[in-house]
This record gives C-alpha cells, structure tokens and sequence, in this order.
C-alpha cells in the first residue's frame, strides 16, 4: 500500500532563497507529483519568481533531472536558477 502523501525536502538557491527566505523546506505532496508541480507551487506562492519558471533547472538527490520527474517520498530536491557569473 503506497502513501497517498510524500515528503520531500527542498534546497533552495539564490532567487528561490531570496523570496522564501530560508534556505531549505520540508514539504508534503500528494504521491505522483513531479518536479514540474513542485516548482509551479513556488511560482503560485511567490509570483515573482515566475520569470524563472522556464530557466531553472532541478536536482533530486544530487542528479540533474528532467521536469516531468516523479519525485518519490524522501527525496532531496534542488531548484536551481540560472546564475550570474563574472
């Protein structure tokens, strides 16, 4: 029997930080939820990141992953939004 909810663990960098104001979240969503919807629910929360919404790129237990992954019940997720360099 599955559960109906996961909990995931949220790392959050540079933009993302800045507008949540920590630098890490514990979150629960409802099993089957990919790192898409995971991302789409910061952009509702806070809508000034929307312009990031389609450059940032995300991370699940340290590998680079696609939007469309499915995030599984304890996992560590990275959202990670361009950054400027020198």
């Amino acid at each position: 029997m599955s559960k109906s909810v996961i909990t995931v663990t949220v790392k959050l960098f540079a933009a993302y930080q800045e507008a949540c104001g920590v630098s890490e979240l514990i979150l629960d969503f409802p099993n089957g939820t990919t790192v898409r919807s995971l991302c789409d629910r910061f952009i509702n929360t806070y809508p000034e990141l929307s312009h990031w919404s389609e450059l940032t790129r995300f991370g699940v237990n340290l590998q680079f992953v696609e939007a469309d992954t499915i995030l599984q019940n304890g996992d560590e997720v990275v959202l990670i939004p361009p950054v400027n360099g020198g």
